[in-house]
């Protein structure tokens, strides 16, 4: 529906000049809206959930700047009008997008005020937890596993502070929790102190408890703070509690307390402020690594010199080459890229494909992880996730593509001769959530690729669509392809799936797990394909170079997917100058995916907080 509103716009501008950015949108553009588009799009229809005449002045774009952007995409690639209605000059095309663009690239400063977003009193999500308490008591062991899912949200990450809600039974868990990884912890990681010739039980296990405390809650303890645990301690004692039995009843109270649970952040001001060097550490680290601070984070937030430009860069350079940033790949681009879903719901029919497996698809999952690691890791550029001459694979996986040369369990480093492969479309783990279990489906990749690489998502389909068969057999003397091609007749399809399935079809080389054909039921594959904006191609390479022309919008989706994922929040239209300032600043620096993260940990909404308390998430 809001490729419809494109067109609208497209009928109620003539030329008028919109090139000029002293043109005002109330006064001149919202008439001619008014005049041509109100009568489906006005306060008593409003098809499709558009209202244009909720847009009163400039200002009010910034409201949905982000819908103004699908117009801008619409106007570029000639989506709309759509070929059956009148279609504007090029130039007045030109001059609609350069008018649209320069309003959202120049924002009055009223207009979009600083704003770091509303503040909501974030839990440690299942994966956080886990590696928590790892670093915090040396476990192996994952007992967040066992907790309840966590729901996920805006930006499409389930660290959204929003929805990570307490139900009842987590708090059970997270007791039960406790006890077992108290059991299981490395002693000299929790009993920092003990009793000897020069201090006292009493004085060791308080030493033993401040100095575990201050650690689990990521920041010095407040005057008298650990009191109530000693008191713990104390009271096992007089009981007859062997010395460590009783200083771990401290300890159990410390990670079920809120400070260890949630990531506290205290409100300095009723004004947006800086947070707390300490808080800031927690933001790094949660960010970077889902787990706690590390000790030079915490020594460097003593100091006060995480607000230090020069100090961030470097830090954020540490902590990507650090083997913990492969849960940043793992947590970031598993769910961006929805690669997970091999391990939850996607699953290829079994007689169809018995080559599929546990460990087939445990090293497709991991292909996308390695290789988004190997980009923070080398401060690699983003388009190599576009396209790239190499990737990352072990024996299982190269059996499976066809790659000589590689054995063992381990992931390594192959170049790709074949630039079919190469890029995440590619990947297997990819191809095999965008198909149904016994055949590949164009449809599926088509909008996987509109909405997680270029962030432009279809509208859902109609209701009483008739579907598509289950298997690509021929059917009443038509191939699969021929089948949807019929089905893109019917004129309720059309519109969407002129952007859908072409992107599929230069896929349809790859079975529905990622392995390499050349025909499909005894006809050869046809992985010809014709963009909207009349671009041809044929096959995976020729697709991907057609995305590398359109690599703004990619930049634009993945820096926003990173914001969300770093800010633990979905984006807000106050956001948006923001993200659009982080794409210019990669296009002039050759897409480096360092530059990305940095620019997120010094950006406003990272290093600030509104005032007043955080918020709790209700379910």
């Amino acid at each position: 529906m809001r490729n419809h509103l494109a067109h609208f716009i497209f009928l109620a501008l003539p030329v008028v000049g919109l090139a000029e950015p002293a043109l005002d949108f109330g006064k001149d553009v919202r008439p001619l809206i008014e005049k041509h588009c109100f009568g489906c799009h006005g306060a008593e229809k409003g098809k499709g959930g558009v209202r244009l005449h909720e847009f009163t002045d400039t200002k009010s774009l910034f409201r949905d700047p982000k819908l103004w952007e699908k117009v801008i995409e619409s106007m570029r690639d000639e989506a709309m009008p759509p070929d059956d209605k009148p279609q504007p000059p090029a130039d007045e095309r030109a001059r609609v997008v350069d008018w649209i663009e320069h309003a959202l690239d120049n924002p009055a400063d009223d207009f979009v005020p600083k704003d770091p977003g509303r503040p909501f009193l974030h839990r440690l999500s299942k994966r956080e937890y886990n590696n928590t308490v790892r670093d915090l008591l040396g476990v192996t062991s994952k007992p967040a596993d066992d907790f309840p899912p966590d729901a996920g949200g805006g930006g499409g990450f389930d660290n959204n502070s929003a929805t990570l809600f307490i139900p009842p039974v987590l708090v059970e868990k997270y007791l039960a929790s406790a006890t077992r990884m108290l059991a299981e912890a490395k002693p000299e990681l929790i009993f920092t102190a003990r009793p000897g010739d020069q201090i006292s039980n009493g004085d060791a296990a308080r030493k033993a408890i401040e100095e575990f405390a201050a650690r689990a809650f990521r920041r010095p303890l407040e005057s008298g703070e650990a009191d109530r645990f000693v008191q713990l301690y104390t009271q096992a004692e007089s009981r007859g509690d062997p010395w460590e039995k009783a200083v771990k009843s401290a300890l159990r109270a410390v990670l079920v307390s809120p400070s260890f649970l949630f990531r506290m952040e205290v409100p300095h001001s009723s004004e947006a402020h800086l947070v707390s060097d300490f808080e800031m550490a927690s933001r790094l680290s949660y960010f970077l690594w889902s787990s706690m601070p590390d000790a030079e984070l915490l020594r460097l937030a003593a100091g006060k010199k995480l607000h230090d430009p020069a100090v961030l860069d470097a830090q954020v350079q540490r902590m990507l080459r650090d083997p913990r940033a492969r849960d940043f790949a793992e947590n970031f681009a598993g769910q961006w890229l929805r690669v997970h879903e091999l391990e939850t719901s996607a699953q290829p029919d079994a007689k169809r494909f018995p080559e599929y497996n546990d460990e087939l698809r445990a090293a497709m999952v991991s292909e996308p992880v390695e290789f988004f690691h190997a980009l923070l890791r080398d401060n690699g550029s983003l388009l190599h996730v576009l396209d790239s001459d190499f990737t990352y694979v072990n024996e299982t996986l190269a059996r499976h593509y066809g790659i000589e040369g590689v054995s063992g369990r381990d992931f390594r480093r192959v170049a790709l001769n074949d630039r079919n492969r190469g890029g995440v479309l590619t990947m297997g783990a990819v191809l095999t959530i965008t198909s149904y279990p016994r055949r590949t489906s164009p449809v599926l990749r088509g909008k996987w690729v509109l909405e997680e690489i270029l962030g432009t998502p279809p509208p859902p389909p109609p209701p009483l669509i008739q579907s598509l068969p289950s298997s690509d057999r021929v059917r009443d003397g038509l191939t699969f392809r021929q089948q949807l091609e019929k089905h893109r007749e019917d004129p309720n399809c059309s519109g969407c799936h002129q952007r859908l399935d072409p992107l599929g079809f230069g896929l349809e080389n790859f079975d529905a797990i990622g392995r390499w054909r050349t025909t499909i039921a005894d006809q050869p594959v046809d992985a010809t394909g014709q963009m909207v904006s009349g671009e041809k191609f044929n096959g995976a390479a020729e697709l991907k170079q057609l995305l590398l022309k359109r690599k703004d919008l990619y930049v634009r989706n993945v820096t926003e997917k990173m914001f969300a994922y770093a800010l633990n929040r979905g984006l807000e239209s106050f956001d948006m100058p923001l993200v659009k300032q982080t794409v210019k600043k990669l296009a002039e620096n050759d897409y480096r995916v360092g530059l990305l993260v940095s620019e997120v940990v010094k950006s406003y909404p990272f290093q600030y907080r509104r005032g007043g308390t955080p918020l709790v998430s209700q379910n």
